[in-house]
């Protein structure tokens, strides 16, 4: 049974299909032309992103070939001046935290990592200290870690980055698809996410929400025809809306598989989508704790993500042994949220992500093989 919804779930039937559909009308018209037959589609995909995170307006969405690749065409184009300060929370993510590092020393600015508090979410009394010492530019936010359960409170910090003029940029790539993400709820400037892990979609899919009024603060680091118009021999104008964020190649069938997978999310519903997915994660981890020697290092009411670690066994070899039988799950490493995970001594994880369409038999199958090593 399939226990890796966050690492890149399964398409379903109809999302394959249309992925196949397209570069089959590739191969015989032409990839222009199969784009242009499919043009309103992609349109109505970005009416139907902004739908999901809350958005009513659709120029406020980029496409993009991955979550990372739409967190860092963000975050680059961030102003950042020498002395300024990019803060950070412990549960950050490699790829993002060494984007950071990158641009805080171009810049002469610096990187700071708020602290943690009992639980692993953002200590907000030193959030707001920190945000009161020093001339924080932009701050990035997790809603929910690669390494756990935890769902930060992205809402609180959010204010108070606000209060103090900086930027809040929000990694929902593992919350965007198992939980109803709303942007306005949440007052953020930005939200960057995936299409391949909960929202089902293929790999090589990624998007990008900015708000309309904090377009005008982000100048791209990289334009091509698409982000912008050549005006004259020596002049350009950026895009107004968010396609600034967009190059002129895109991955078509990819996009148009994302458009399929996301109607069937949200013909589903979200809100019914978080529920089963809290349901099922909350039912794993209780069955995971009876089991002597297996840690849980989850809330009891997370998000859809499971960590834990076996005694005695290493986690990588818990991976194996159960993909022998036929049980997929992942391993987080502590390099990939390195802070957090130094901060709990732990080197390594396993981790199960059950989606909906998991059972409560499957999880019990997995449980028993678990148990069984």
């Amino acid at each position: 049974m399939f226990l890796d919804s966050a690492g890149s779930s399964l398409m379903s039937a109809s999302t394959l299909a249309a992925v196949q559909q397209h570069l089959e009308l590739e191969a015989r018209i032409g990839g222009y032309a199969a784009a242009d037959q499919v043009a309103t589609r992609l349109s109505e995909l970005r009416s139907s992103v902004a739908r999901l995170v809350g958005s009513d307006d659709p120029e406020e969405i980029a496409l993009s070939d991955s979550g990372t690749r739409a967190w860092t065409s963000c975050f680059y184009s961030i102003p950042l001046a020498p002395g300024q300060t990019i803060l950070l929370t412990g549960p950050e993510y490699a790829s993002n935290a060494i984007a950071a590092l990158q641009r805080a020393e171009q810049a002469g600015a610096q990187v700071s990592f708020v602290a943690q508090n009992p639980d692993g979410g953002i200590d907000l009394d030193d959030l707001e200290a920190k945000l009161h010492t020093a001339d924080v530019a932009a701050i990035s936010l997790v809603q929910v870690p690669t390494n756990g359960g935890l769902v930060g409170d992205v809402r609180t910090a959010a204010a108070l980055a606000h209060q103090a003029g900086a930027f809040v940029l929000l990694d929902g790539c593992q919350s965007v698809g198992q939980l109803a993400v709303d942007v306005n709820d949440l007052d953020i400037d930005a939200l960057a996410c995936t299409g391949r892990k909960w929202l089902r979609g293929p790999r090589g899919t990624g998007m990008l929400w900015v708000r309309r009024r904090s377009l005008e603060r982000l100048r791209p680091a990289m334009l091509d025809l698409r982000s912008a118009s050549w005006t004259g021999p020596t002049t350009y104008e950026v895009a107004e809306s968010a396609r600034r964020f967009e190059f002129w190649e895109q991955d078509v069938a990819a996009l148009v598989g994302l458009a399929a997978a996301l109607d069937e999310a949200l013909d589903y519903g979200i809100e019914r989508i978080e529920q089963a997915v809290r349901r099922r994660a909350r039912y794993l981890r209780t069955q995971l704790a009876s089991l002597g020697r297996v840690n849980v290092h989850d809330p009891d009411d997370g998000s859809g993500i499971v960590s834990f670690t076996v005694e005695g066994l290493d986690p990588v070899t818990v991976q194996q042994r159960l993909r022998e039988q036929r049980v997929t799950t992942t391993v987080s490493r502590r390099p990939s949220t390195l802070v957090d995970m130094t901060r709990r001594n732990l080197l390594a994880v396993g981790r199960a992500s059950p989606h909906y369409f998991v059972s409560d038999s499957d999880l019990d199958r997995a449980v028993s093989v678990l148990a069984a090593l």
